[in-house]
């Protein structure tokens, strides 16, 4: 065989039992140190055993570790869409705290699918994660329901652990803020500071949590409220907006968006129908989402703190907390809504 074709062969995996041969210890004492183990290692052999994986380029065989032990280092996040700067910074916040277990985030996507959402709970059950998590609103009506307890069950079962973010729709353990609660003291600050004419621009797609924040803000509200249920999204809360009739417009004194992402949108709608905002129209959202920073008029909302919803649910998937616990969330008045002058 020439020099070139050897070049080309593929190389066969470095093993464990490299390792231990290149740092001169016994491949028990290797595994210990790479793999994880409750028994001590003796520093010097540690670091001979680092330097040696280092050298040689191995890494662990996470699929082999995950059936040895049962489960893996992971923790699955099941998530409604990576792309909403809310839940982008929710898995932030989530990878943050499980580092500190020395645990990892792998991140699934349903798109707001149940079907997806069914399926990706069934994919992730085979690769034996330590937790599942699924984050994002549960539906007012949710179909598929019954099966997708099933599976969290059988996960549970075989030793898993199932945490819910922001949503009560299943029978699990859940971390959530008041949605309704954090939505009404918004209402009733906003009633204090003048305002009694209010949009509020709900989900076109029937959201438990974001119903919640709908209820609470008509509850809390001095005035008279309108609900529009647009399409869950930026487009759909400016395409909301950009489709009111001119005298309905012009007698607006607040817009109430259930997601700062659908408030931003709302504003863009308002700016294109030649409305100023907070001159002519107050704006005011929920999240309190980390890009807001560079809004102006800087934008009312109701902070949710999301290190303390994310090392919550962190805590509970490694080591288990009966019940659920309640984060408070609470408004944030800002430019967007001044007090009103009559």
């Amino acid at each position: 065989m020439t020099e070139a074709a050897n070049d080309t062969a593929p190389r066969r995996p470095v093993t464990l039992t490299d390792v231990a041969r290149r740092a001169g210890v016994s491949q028990p004492t290797a595994s210990r140190v790479l793999n994880g183990s409750a028994r001590t290692v003796a520093d010097s052999y540690r670091t001979r055993v680092l330097e040696a994986a280092r050298e040689l380029g191995y890494t662990p065989n996470l699929a082999a570790q995950a059936i040895a032990r049962g489960t893996s280092r992971t923790i699955a996040l099941v998530i409604s869409g990576i792309s909403d700067p809310y839940f982008s910074a929710m898995a932030t916040e989530l990878m943050k705290q499980a580092e500190k277990y020395g645990m990892r985030v792998s991140i699934a996507v349903t798109e707001r699918r149940v079907d997806r959402e069914l399926d990706l709970v069934r994919e992730l059950r085979g690769q034996q994660p330590q937790a599942i998590v699924l984050a994002g609103t549960g539906y007012v009506d949710p179909p598929n329901g019954d099966e997708l307890v099933a599976e969290l069950r059988r996960f549970e079962e075989t030793g898993g652990r199932v945490v819910l973010i922001s949503r009560t729709d299943l029978p699990f353990e859940t971390v959530t803020f008041d949605n309704h609660e954090g939505a009404r003291t918004l209402a009733a600050e906003l009633s204090t500071l003048g305002y009694r004419r209010a949009l509020v621009l709900g989900s076109g797609t029937p959201l438990l949590s974001m119903q919640q924040r709908v209820d609470g803000f008509v509850e809390g509200f001095a005035g008279e409220a309108t609900i529009a249920y647009p399409d869950f999204s930026w487009e759909g809360a400016r395409a909301h907006i950009r489709s009111l009739p001119d005298e309905e417009l012009r007698s607006l004194e607040l817009v109430f968006a259930i997601t700062d992402d659908m408030a931003l949108g709302a504003i863009a709608g308002l700016r294109d129908r030649g409305r100023r905002i907070p001159e002519e129209v107050a704006v005011a959202g929920f999240d309190d989402i980390t890009t807001l920073r560079d809004v102006v008029p800087a934008l009312t909302t109701v902070h949710v703190p999301l290190d303390q919803v994310a090392e919550e649910t962190v805590r509970r998937a490694l080591d288990g907390d009966a019940g659920g616990r309640t984060v408070p969330a609470h408004p944030v008045i800002r430019a967007s809504t001044p007090p009103v002058r009559r």
